[in-house]
């Protein structure tokens, strides 16, 4: 009997030798190039900081390009930088599965394709796999008569965990490994996933490294199954599996392998156009259309944040630490905040880093307007999640008129897509955080031309930073 891992991996050598369809790698670079951005603007936060100085602590010979920073080992380069990709809350999210898959996969195919030469096709075809297997694994994890994630409902980031497996097929095929040593790869990598979703809730900065550790444990899985080691062949679907003991019984085994290969997830994974926890979006969007119909924030009395009930847990609770963020990071994952942020200030999409710095979580007026939000649960909401991420502004003002927005769609997936210009946009105030605007051009260009590139290093080497 065929095993899942060994399904997988016949679809991983396949599409190696095959090479994906020409709109899957444009998808592809697109996610590329969002990482990439979502990176070069965390290169100055310190938990980049604080990871980049543990890897030079390590040293070793430098084979892979650390963004912002200098060569490394393969699994140094991966760890600083799956962490800068997921350090901002920028990255992208796929439905129902509710996780970030480039922010881990990205980070560990690169380094695997700069240290062994891979060509930028090579790149794309085992990144996309790598994507496509990481969010079928998190949708195994959906229950749809919970309405939810089980890995989300047991307090686990399937981000890390599923990210760490989608990414060892990536490094997989890049390393040149045969089908059977994929399958081994996939094995050993999912004894290596972890993550909790405690400090979205209570704060730390631990999940920021999250993507990071999952991208240091794909390459390392992958370097294992080339040296020798094994993984069980029943890793995912068996008694003691990563399923299993991740999901216990409420797994859908189908979703993994339904229509593999013909039916893609990955055109369909939500781009972010906030630097916040995607929950808090569609409050956002509700709160900047309000704006746009001219609301006064001082003229507002009380705010009423409704939203799908699993996800009040994360920005909404406990309450009396949401109203009041301890940092610009947790304000990220705080409804109320992020409400305020977007009635108050915005920039870049609406709401931008500049609304996440320490200085503007403690801003008195946007404390005071925060203040006034009630996150509840709301049934509408309920019936949608987790397909999209809706939410519900009700506001009333000191003159008692009551106004209501209502998102069922947010920003950046599909019903409410981001245009190629607003990609664009966001990439380059991004970017140039970090590097100049000129820079930034050619990394666009190279990132979009990836196909045609012979070796991946035309690129990374345009990724060290200069500003």
């Amino acid at each position: 009997m065929t095993t899942l891992v060994q399904e997988l991996a016949r679809l991983a050598a396949t599409t190696r030798d095959a090479g994906l369809a020409a709109d899957l790698r444009d998808d592809v670079a697109r996610r590329v190039l969002d990482v990439l951005g979502n990176s070069l603007a965390a290169t100055a936060e310190p938990p980049a900081e604080a990871v980049g100085r543990l890897v030079r602590e390590w040293g070793g010979e430098g084979r892979s390009t650390a963004i912002g920073a200098q060569a490394m080992p393969e699994p140094s380069a991966a760890l600083l930088n799956g962490t800068l990709a997921h350090s901002l809350d920028f990255d992208d999210t796929h439905l129902p599965s509710v996780l970030h898959p480039s922010a881990s996969v990205v980070p560990a195919a690169l380094a695997v394709a700069e240290s062994r030469g891979a060509s930028g096709a090579q790149l794309l075809d085992a990144i996309g796999v790598g994507i496509e297997i990481a969010v079928r694994l998190g949708m195994a994890g959906y229950d749809s008569d919970l309405g939810n994630s089980v890995f989300f409902e047991n307090g686990l980031h399937a981000t890390a965990i599923c990210g760490a497996v989608g990414g060892a097929v990536s490094a997989a095929m890049l390393s040149g490994v045969d089908t059977d040593g994929i399958a081994d790869t996939m094995g050993i990598a999912a004894s290596m996933g972890s993550g909790l979703l405690e400090a979205n809730r209570t704060g730390g900065t631990v999940k920021r490294i999250h993507c990071g550790w999952a991208a240091h444990a794909a390459v390392t899985a992958a370097g294992l199954a080339r040296t020798g080691i094994t993984g069980p062949p029943t890793v995912l679907e068996g008694r003691f599996g990563m399923l299993q003991a991740f999901c216990g019984d409420r797994v859908d085994l189908d979703a993994i392998t339904a229509g593999l290969g013909e039916r893609w997830e990955l055109p369909g994974i939500f781009f972010k156009p906030y630097p916040c926890n995607h929950f808090t979006h569609a409050g956002i969007d509700a709160a900047l259309r309000l704006r746009t119909r001219g609301i006064d924030p001082s003229a507002i009395e009380s705010i009423e944040l409704g939203a799908p009930t699993a996800v009040l847990r994360t920005i909404g609770q406990p309450p009396e630490e949401k109203a009041v963020p301890e940092s610009g990071y947790h304000a990220a994952f705080s409804g109320p905040y992020t409400v305020a942020a977007a009635l108050l200030g915005g920039g870049g999409l609406g709401v931008f880093h500049e609304d996440f710095t320490d200085a503007a979580a403690a801003d008195p007026d946007r404390l005071a307007l925060a203040a006034t939000v009630t996150c509840v649960p709301d049934a509408e909401c309920d019936r949608i999640f987790p397909h999209q991420f809706p939410a519900v502004l009700r506001v009333r003002l000191s003159d008692g008129t009551e106004l209501t927005e209502r998102v069922d769609a947010n920003r950046g997936g599909h019903g409410n897509p981001l245009s190629a210009d607003e990609l664009a946009t966001k990439f380059r105030l991004n970017a140039t955080r970090a590097v100049s605007g000129e820079r930034a051009e050619r990394i666009t260009e190279l990132t979009y031309g990836l196909a045609g590139l012979s070796e991946v290093t035309a690129l990374t080497r345009e990724l060290v930073g200069d500003a």
